[in-house]
């Protein structure tokens, strides 16, 4: 080897020692800055990550995808970001004046009865065939046969007295008659006080509703807790209707945009009188002032179902008596929902009446049929369906409504 050769090798080697480490370190640097490879997908269909043992392990396919190598941005705070996913609650209006606010609706769907006794009574002759006319309309709006042959005699005898055809003056007559048939008596007021058990303990208001299924029982105890949070009570819902899989989550729903918690099971057929007993003791612990206990649509033929229904009351009553029962009918069923609502009380003692769909029949007598059937009072009507389309049943605004 020439002495040229040696010096051209020293030369190669001293630049090969001065190159490697810079190259080595330049790889390390871009190395931190790059996106670590990602595992291969198991065929699972989940998301592939590594655990500690280097072997695959897969998470649910839901999981978010890890997040690429973006511009760092400034995130916001924990405040800032609470205050951005927070659900908006509702403040339901005042139950109060809905009656005659709603009334419009009320005159439309029945205006075939107010309107066919209003044209019977004015006519310039009021034969028999007449009366038996204003009778069989009182009939075809389920009025029952007893009342409307007291309203009947009632205004045979006001007319034969009075002599008039004028129909502002037969307008009064039926109006007296209606409002004396609908009761204004009753007592209509919800028992929704909290109060002192015998013990001096704290004890919610307990409001258990039943009916067959189809009349909108949940859909009314999540429009009864908007009611009662427009009165700015505390309010604790129980989803004892463990039957049907959707009922929980659209009373936790209805619970939801007016911050009210709900009771539930996340085991779908679990014993409904399980969950109405433990919603109460969890509103006895927050001291919350109504407890609402949905339970499950039953037919009132079905005698075990019946006595489920039984129990689940009697087990709620471990922790003190049940203040309310509300049987939920639907105002188009006429005579079924008679038969109904008195198998019903049978079974639990019914204190109130909530007649839904009422906006959509022309058969508002069942108001009159139903509080002669069980001697107790129709509370609230649906009348339409809307999230405040629940109203306390008011008489004399009913009855106008019917003769508006």
């Amino acid at each position: 080897m020439t002495l040229n050769d040696v010096l051209i090798l020293a030369a190669v080697l001293v630049l090969l020692a001065i190159l490697v480490p810079a190259l080595v370190v330049g790889s390390r640097r871009r190395g931190r800055s790059t996106r670590p490879v990602e595992p291969p997908m198991p065929s699972g269909g989940g998301t592939g990550v590594l655990d500690r043992s280097g072997e695959a392990t897969t998470l649910p396919a839901q999981r978010p995808p890890r997040a690429t190598a973006e511009p760092q941005v400034e995130q916001p705070g924990v405040e800032e970001l609470g205050a951005a996913v927070a659900p908006t609650i509702e403040r339901p209006e005042s139950a109060r004046g809905r009656m005659v606010r709603l009334r419009a609706r009320l005159a439309r769907s029945n205006s075939s009865l107010g309107q066919g006794l209003l044209g019977l009574l004015t006519r310039d002759r009021i034969d028999a065939a007449t009366w038996d006319e204003v009778e069989d309309t009182l009939l075809l709006a389920d009025i029952g046969a007893g009342p409307a042959g007291e309203i009947v005699e009632g205004l045979q005898r006001q007319v034969a007295v009075l002599g008039t055809r004028d129909q502002d003056t037969v307008r009064a007559l039926l109006r007296a008659q209606l409002i004396e048939a609908v009761d204004p008596t009753m007592d209509r007021a919800l028992a929704v006080q909290p109060h002192l058990a015998d013990d001096g303990t704290f004890r919610p208001a307990v409001v258990l509703v039943v009916g067959v299924n189809g009349t909108g029982k949940t859909t009314t105890v999540g429009k009864l807790a908007r009611v009662l949070v427009a009165e700015d009570k505390d309010v604790l819902l129980g989803a004892a209707d463990t039957f049907r899989a959707a009922a929980a989550d659209q009373l936790q729903t209805w619970g939801q945009r007016v911050g009210v918690p709900t009771i539930r099971s996340d085991r779908e057929g679990a014993d409904p009188a399980s969950v109405a007993y433990d919603a109460v003791k969890a509103g006895i612990e927050v001291e919350a002032d109504v407890v609402l206990i949905d339970t499950a649509g039953r037919l009132q033929n079905k005698v075990g179902l019946m006595d489920e229904l039984g129990k689940v009351k009697r087990v709620v009553e471990k922790h003190g008596p049940v203040d309310e029962v509300l049987l939920v009918l639907d105002a188009t069923t006429g005579q079924n929902g008679m038969q109904q609502a008195k198998v019903f009380s049978e079974v639990v003692d019914v204190t109130g009446i909530v007649l839904t769909k009422l906006d959509g029949t022309a058969k508002g007598g069942i108001v009159v049929a139903v509080q002669r059937a069980l001697g107790v009072p129709v509370k609230l009507v649906g009348l339409g369906e809307g999230p405040d389309d629940l109203a306390p049943f008011e008489p004399e605004a009913f009855v106008d409504a019917l003769l508006r």
